[in-house]
């Protein structure tokens, strides 16, 4: 039975009840114990003599109980404060515990006799005549291991009613009991060529290091089997989906693609031409395509991924394209469908919501062939849906759909090309885990003549002058977006766009034809507003964040973000990328009144660039990777001690190891390599869909 399946409760010294406490914490197996981290470390190894304490510093000392005193607080009667005088030969210093239930001995009292040696920690004060620690961390040195004083201490994220002590004991005990038996998933060959610490001891060190040197080699090691493991799945994934004898091979013809460009009211950004030639280069190949188009809002990319699909459809396969909502598929048909028509393919839309009759007719024609590119929502891979030759297949706004998703996409065909669209900018570092496995285009240009959307920030005490521009642009006969952090108040925020729109549609925006978005609102009923909003039908859209992705409404200049040091910088971007799509001139206004360092530093960063691919790399500074995509369902992997913002040179050097391994072991059926590929498939297995590739 492994470290997974062994419960806690065989850890010595941990019951039932501790048990229970500590699953609160996500803690049920051996390995989730030795799993749980520190978040920082105490240095108690300098011990300071007890006549060089000084005020105010904060100190390890040592020496021996020379009195114990004990009594109740005179102004708490429920309180014990308990007194310990420490001598080491060259001075004294006061000890003072305070513990509550006054009617039998304190916990210090039980534990502490006269004589005894103690090792205290914590900050010198003074009671006006003396230096004291008051509650300091202490031990008794006569224990067999000092766990809590004396040493670099860990300091764990802890529960409600779980001494830090308890747990501590419990990882010694762990560590002792069942380290040895720690698998080690790195082949011997690149521990030893890579100076690497061996599991079973980095695992210790993390815990209880001996010192700062031995502390960070265990990161080290640690940080480095992270990073190989997710780069090792990657490589898999990426060396089967590009299996030369499954690929398919697209004609080299850009006759019809150069018609369609000439049906284009503007010419192509040198960022367009490039990512198009590298696109036409994968699909003539023999292996399969999977490229990833990287591009900040309005840079082209939809135009790119047209090009792929009409080369598609030139030689004599049906091509794809799957968007994560109804209303943008039917935006992209829109604005597609009918230049594919002049071109003399025959194109569809497939979503939900349509007609029986109409679904049954584009299914069948997809079956046959006779439609050449379909434009949908995940309605193209339902089960019922067949391709009779899909040579192509794009997916747009990538970071909406799984990996299983995506998987199921390119399942109804023969492994066609794969074209995977995001206008998230992604860091560099977040690129190489999240999308390692896809070659990478970034589009780095915006189309010529599109105006820059001009950002301002002010305080909620402006408010009502706000509203007032957000009317004089209304009724001049644009639109405008105003976004808020919640669905709903709490206490600790007004900032809900349920009683913002009852409250604005009665009064600052009387007369004026107001509609609400939210994420609590089923499909069909935000799939009609956003319809009513593009349409005109509406004047002003109050919502939350749910319309950052998507929808294309050129009339709309203006975007409200109320309490906007709440978000992240990349979804501000995206929110700010919401308008500037027409001719007129374009605002997004910030309003915020941020009261950290951090939050101010995000409403400068949006003053200062419209870059998004500054402000992703900001972002993942100023709020780290766990937040860069707000949930983990899009795709960024779960690192215990890796940091995305500080390790990239470690990445790409495990990158490199992995890549280097696969091209020697493609299938991981060496012997050597037996425990690694359980490890992989166990931590990266079910993210990265690899049961069936190795």
């Amino acid at each position: 039975m492994g470290l997974e399946e062994t419960s806690v409760e065989k850890v010595k010294g941990i019951g039932a009840a501790r048990a229970k406490q500590l699953e609160r914490l996500g803690i049920r197996s051996v390995d989730d114990l030795l799993n749980h981290l520190p978040r920082r470390y105490q240095d108690m190894r300098q011990i300071v003599p007890l006549a060089q304490v000084k005020l105010q510093d904060t100190v390890t000392v040592r020496g021996q109980v020379m009195a114990l005193q004990e009594r109740r607080a005179q102004r708490r009667q429920n309180l014990i404060l308990t007194k310990a005088i420490l001598s080491d030969g060259s001075g004294q210093l006061n000890l003072i515990w305070f513990t509550r239930g006054w009617r039998t001995p304190s916990f210090i009292r039980q534990q502490v006799r006269v004589g005894a040696t103690l090792v205290a920690y914590g900050k010198i004060e003074t009671d006006g005549s003396q230096f004291l620690l008051k509650n300091p961390i202490w031990e008794a040195v006569s224990e067999e291991n000092s766990l809590h004083t004396g040493r670099l201490v860990p300091v764990y994220p802890l529960t409600e009613n779980l001494p830090v002590k308890i747990l501590r004991r419990a990882i010694w005990q762990a560590l002792d009991d069942y380290g040895p038996a720690l698998a080690d998933a790195l082949p011997p060959s690149l521990i030893s060529s890579r100076g690497l610490m061996p599991r079973p001891a980095a695992v210790r060190q993390l815990h209880f290091p001996d010192s700062w040197e031995q502390l960070e080699r265990a990161r080290r090691r640690i940080i480095f089997e992270e990073f190989f493991l997710l780069q090792l799945g990657l490589a898999v994934r990426k060396r089967w989906l590009k299996a030369p004898e499954k690929g398919v091979s697209h004609r080299d013809d850009g006759v019809l693609a150069g018609k369609f460009y000439s049906l284009l009211p503007y010419e192509l950004t040198r960022s367009q031409k490039r990512a198009i030639g590298e696109i036409f280069a994968d699909m003539e190949a023999t292996r399969p395509m999977q490229r990833l188009i990287q591009g900040d809002v309005g840079s082209g990319k939809t135009v790119v991924a047209a090009a792929a699909l009409i080369k598609a459809a030139a030689s004599g396969y049906q091509g794809a394209l799957m968007a994560p909502t109804e209303i943008l598929a039917e935006q992209h048909f829109a604005s597609l469908g009918g230049k594919f028509a002049a071109l003399g393919i025959r194109p569809a839309l497939l979503v939900g919501g349509l007609p029986r009759a109409r679904r049954e007719e584009i299914v069948a024609g997809l079956a046959s062939g006779e439609i050449q590119i379909v434009i949908g929502t995940q309605a193209l891979i339902q089960e019922a849906v067949a391709f009779a030759r899909l040579g192509l297949a794009v997916v747009d706004e990538q970071h909406r759909f799984g990996v299983r998703q995506r998987a199921g996409f390119k399942a109804k065909g023969q492994a066609p090309d794969l074209l995977v669209m995001t206008a998230t900018p992604i860091p560099r570092t977040l690129a190489l885990c999240v999308y390692g496995d896809l070659d990478i285009t970034v589009l780095d240009e915006l189309p010529p003549g599109r105006r820059q959307v001009l950002t301002k920030f002010v305080s909620a005490l402006r408010r009502e002058k706000v509203y007032a521009f957000v009317r004089g642009q209304v009724a001049a006969g644009r639109q405008a977006y105003l976004v808020y952090p919640l669905v709903e108040e709490t206490e600790t925020s007004q900032a809900g766009a349920v009683e913002a729109f009852e409250n604005l549609r009665r009064g600052a925006f009387a007369g004026f034809k107001v509609g609400l978005l939210h994420g609590r609102l089923s499909s069909a009923e935000k799939e009609d507003t956003m319809r009513a909003f593009r349409d005109g039908q509406l004047q002003i859209l109050v919502a939350t964040t749910v319309v950052e992705v998507g929808v294309n409404v050129p009339n709309a200049t203006v975007m409200v973000v109320e309490e906007a040091d709440r978000f992240g910088l990349a979804q501000l971007h995206q929110l700010r990328g919401r308008v500037g799509r027409g001719q007129d001139q374009s605002y997004c206004i910030l309003v915020a009144d941020p009261s950290t360092p951090e939050g101010r530093a995000r409403m400068q960063a949006m003053l200062e660039t419209s870059d998004g691919f500054r402000i992703a790399e900001a972002d993942l500074r100023l709020r780290g990777p766990g937040e860069f995509f707000g949930t983990r369902q899009h795709g960024l992997p779960e690192l215990r001690v890796a940091d995305l913002t500080r390790d990239l040179e470690q990445l790409v050097e495990a990158r490199r190891a992995a890549f280097a391994l696969i091209q020697a072991d493609p299938d991981l059926s060496s012997p050597e390599h037996k425990t690694l590929r359980d490890a992989l498939l166990k931590r990266f297995g079910e993210r990265l869909a690899l049961a069936d590739l190795i």
